[in-house]
């Protein structure tokens, strides 16, 4: 075999593989723009770690990359990132084999992700970075052999031999790479793979000819609240799965996010979520089926509001007492993962687990939060310094309220800063200046109505949050993501369900369900809340893999700065 063939060869192996990669997902605009980042990200990661040879993060980016976004953008980080990375350590005939080698590796994690449905756990995910480090080497070992004087089995296997503690130290690398950081950076982009895709369908006449009257009729005959309440209850009954859960929308596998957040909204709106069934099953079941899956104190608090929005106890989950493990995220400064988002919501789960504003872990964590408030008013995603966002503001608003925090210049300032966020469309953008959208605004009215604000009365450009949450009600019931999005609409549905409807977290049950089992209920919570002792024990072991997961915390956090411009 001579260079040129070989070169030629892995050349258009590439072209054909992100050519079907290409096919099978044609990413959008913004999409593109976050895996561009991604490689550059993989690209200067592997720059950085020059002087150490061999221990490089690029496998690992690839390789997560893949597993969360899929082939296209995996395949992609990896050949882009060496190529852009190769720019400063030298270009040379070996590019495109590594081109190859490492688009593969996000290949590989793409086949992770179908294999598994996502719900690989961290060691599954460093295995499979150890698995695609070792698989790219050997493909940069058969690129050597390409170039030495004896193409035999024996010569490839004496070059394979001489690259081995090299090829090791790689695989090790990538190993702890993955351990590191693979599910932290797998749950962002798995945030960002649900708000950007878009799925099309087959428009019949019928809905042409809703598309031709919501053009003549006036926006201004939006349906009223109670309306767009109802039509988004009846929208998530339609879509729940056989197995109760929900997914990113009808007919999609469900996942303890979506799930989640269909049982908030539809509690919000005064339905029993285990009241409805499909298949016999329950969405309280789904979430139950799915507790495995949890990983990190934001999965653990969003599950928390989801078992009260149930009528469930919240301490009563396969796998260990959620509170439990969740307060072992606690710091010793009273927050949550030092950053405004985790902490908001562990204070909503915790007062929804029964825990009282008074508590050492609530207070703590309340007078924390407070201090981390900006000059604007707002809060951040982090800590005091980050910019102000509209989202962690409406949750923060809501957190420090259900802590008792008084209704002093933490709650005004921070009503402040939403009633000045606000767009001429009534709605709200994530940040100040951008375009309104559902989630964004469904946060804002629900701190304000925590704050005891009437959000119909804030207004701009004549509108209110509630009038644009009713402005993007769907023929089938469900609320769009805005006005050009209809993204994640179970998602949304659920969070505008409960700003429609008046209710901040955390989420009470509806009537219905608290008259349920009133009974059984109570003996279910007392037979499932351990014993002091054995929840000290459990808070301990909590606290112990907290310790442990900080470094894979942090690292994620570095990716999520990196990747905001991005995101924006």
């Amino acid at each position: 075999m001579s260079w040129p063939i070989a070169s030629s060869a892995i050349v258009l192996a590439i072209l054909l593989v992100g050519w079907l990669a290409y096919e099978r997902s044609r990413p959008t605009a913004r999409m593109a723009a976050v895996v561009g980042t991604l490689a550059a990200v993989a690209a200067l990661g592997r720059d950085a770690f020059v002087a150490v040879p061999d221990v490089k993060p690029i496998t690992a980016i690839a390789l997560v990359v893949g597993y969360a976004l899929g082939p296209l953008p995996g395949f992609t980080v990896g050949a882009v990132g060496m190529l852009a990375s190769n720019v400063m350590l030298g270009q040379g005939s070996y590019t495109p084999w590594q081109m190859a080698a490492w688009g593969l590796v996000g290949l590989i994690g793409a086949g992770l992700a179908a294999l598994g449905g996502r719900r690989a756990g961290r060691l599954t995910i460093a295995l499979a970075c150890a698995v695609g480090a070792l698989l790219a080497k050997e493909i940069m070992n058969v690129y050597t052999w390409t170039l030495s004087g004896t193409h035999t089995p024996a010569g490839l296997l004496a070059i394979a031999v001489a690259a081995l503690s090299f090829d090791l130290t790689d695989v090790i690398a990538s190993f702890l790479f993955g351990l590191a950081f693979g599910p932290e950076l797998a749950r962002l982009l798995a945030r960002v793979r649900a708000r950007m895709t878009v799925s099309w369908q087959t428009a019949t006449p019928f809905v042409l000819l809703l598309a031709l009257v919501a053009v003549l009729v006036p926006r201004a005959q939006a349906a009223s609240s109670t309306g767009t309440v109802s039509g988004g209850v009846a929208y998530l009954r339609d879509a729940q799965n056989a197995d109760g859960g929900f997914g990113a929308e009808p007919g999609q596998r469900s996942s303890e996010l979506f799930s989640a957040w269909a049982a908030i909204g539809l509690a919000a709106a005064g339905q029993d979520p285990v009241a409805l069934r499909g298949g016999g099953s329950s969405v309280l079941d789904s979430i139950r089926a799915e507790a495995g899956t949890l990983q990190g104190a934001g999965d653990l608090e969003r599950t928390i509001l989801a078992l009260r929005a149930c009528g469930a106890s919240a301490r009563s989950l396969p796998g260990g007492d959620p509170v439990a493990r969740l307060l072992g995220y606690r710091a010793g400064d009273g927050s949550f993962g030092r950053l405004v988002n985790l902490t908001a919501f562990a204070i909503l789960a915790l007062r929804a687990a029964g825990e009282s504003a008074g508590s050492t872990a609530v207070n703590g964590a309340a007078r924390w939060l407070a201090h981390q408030q900006n000059p604007d008013g707002g809060f951040g995603y982090a800590a005091r310094g980050t910019a102000s966002d509209v989202d962690d503001t409406g949750a923060a608003l809501q957190a420090v309220v259900a802590a008792s925090v008084p209704d002093g210049p933490v709650v005004s300032s921070a009503v402040g800063y939403l009633q000045h966020a606000q767009n001429s469309d009534g709605g709200y953008p994530q940040e100040r200046g951008g375009l309104s959208n559902a989630q964004s605004t469904a946060w804002a009215a629900q701190g304000l109505i925590a704050a005891g604000r009437n959000p119909s009365s804030v207004r701009r450009g004549g509108r209110s949050p509630l009038d644009y949450l009713r402005s993007l009600a769907a023929a089938n019931g469900s609320v769009r993501y805005s006005a050009e999005s209809a993204q994640t609409p179970v998602w949304v549905t659920g969070e505008a369900l409960a700003a429609l409807a008046g209710k901040p977290l955390p989420v009470a049950p509806a009537a219905a369900a608290v008259a349920a089992a009133p009974v059984s209920r109570a003996l279910a919570h007392r037979a499932h809340t351990p014993h002091r002792r054995s929840q000290r024990s459990a808070v301990k072991a909590g606290r112990a893999f907290a310790r442990v997961d900080a470094l894979a915390r942090g690292a994620g956090v570095l990716i999520a700065i990196v990747l905001y411009p991005a995101l924006r």
